[in-house]
């Protein structure tokens, strides 16, 4: 009987090596897979390319897809910006600066950006705004009213929100 060490052959190792970190190469699995990640949530081009490097997909490949999907429309830049910024503004309650500042990070235009801040109302974002500042003073116990006004002042900025908005509303709604 012979027997024959597999893992001294060189293919046998590539072949290993390919199983241990798999690259998708074909166009049409990496496109449908693709298109399934972007039909489950909207994306932003950024998200998909991110996405695609973490595939482990060639630059060739990824730019073809990115391609495909945009003008297949399931990418869109200002569709992405408009409901980024109304999910994070209506779920988290984010403030402007917050939202801009996180799809300047996804890489998403200024025009798409303005226009997504723009959909926002003014109402409701001063109601947002106070209702914030009422849940805030409820769960905080401080000394002064200073203090109390600076916690709740440090939470609605860290929340996004703009300092002359936050300063001008905690100075209405005193105790």
């Amino acid at each position: 009987m012979i027997y024959i060490n597999f893992k001294s052959f060189s293919f046998v190792d590539n072949l290993i090596e390919t199983a241990m970190t798999p690259q998708l190469f074909d166009f049409e699995i990496v496109l449908a897979k693709a298109q399934k990640y972007c039909a489950y949530q909207e994306r932003c081009q950024w998200d998909v390319e991110n996405k695609l490097t973490e595939w482990q997909v060639d630059d060739e490949i990824k730019d073809e897809i990115v391609s495909a999907l945009i003008s297949n429309n399931f990418i869109n830049e200002e569709r992405f910006a408009l409901q980024f910024a109304s999910g994070k503004f209506k779920i988290k309650n984010w403030g402007k600066h917050k939202i801009k500042s996180e799809l300047s990070l996804k890489q998403i235009s200024k025009f798409s950006i303005n226009k997504a801040l723009n959909s926002i109302s003014d109402e409701e974002y001063q109601l947002t705004l106070h209702k914030l500042i009422e849940k805030k003073k409820k769960e905080i116990s401080a000394i002064s009213v200073f203090e109390k006004n600076q916690k709740i002042g440090q939470y609605l900025l860290a929340k996004g929100f703009e300092s002359d908005l936050v300063w001008n509303a905690i100075n209405e709604t005193k105790d």
